[in-house]
């Protein structure tokens, strides 16, 4: 099994920053994905960001490309998501989601079988 745990949510003022950090205990993996979902009240669960754990390639949602930014500390198995220029159109539980091997898609939820328990990121005008 793996564990999922996020942090690093809270509440800030549009424009400002956040990094949030998901780390992996249990059984770990060197291929797959580490992704980023986040859900608003009323709405569907949607895609923010993944990276590839075998060769870090990183993908982005339109809506937060240029503003965020995520990496991976291999030695700490945490994969963070640096959130610049937060709009309050950004507000949501973010979830950090793990796959092992190959996935048909990563900007799907139903592709990932682990998840983490949420963070929520409030943005204010």
């Amino acid at each position: 099994q793996v564990q999922l745990v996020e942090s690093g949510g809270g509440l800030v003022q549009a424009g400002g920053s956040l990094r949030l950090s998901c780390v992996a205990s249990g059984r770990t993996f060197s291929s797959g994905a580490i992704g980023w979902f986040r859900q608003a009240p009323g709405k569907e669960r949607e895609f923010v960001s993944a990276i590839r754990l075998n060769d870090y390639r990183s993908y982005y949602a339109d809506s937060v490309k240029g503003r965020f930014t995520i990496s991976r500390d291999n030695a700490k198995n945490t994969v963070f998501l640096q959130m610049n220029s937060l709009k309050p159109e950004d507000t949501a539980v973010y979830y950090c989601a793990a796959e092992e091997g190959y996935l048909v898609s990563y900007y799907s939820p139903r592709f990932y079988r682990y998840w983490g328990q949420g963070t929520q990121v409030t943005v204010s005008s």
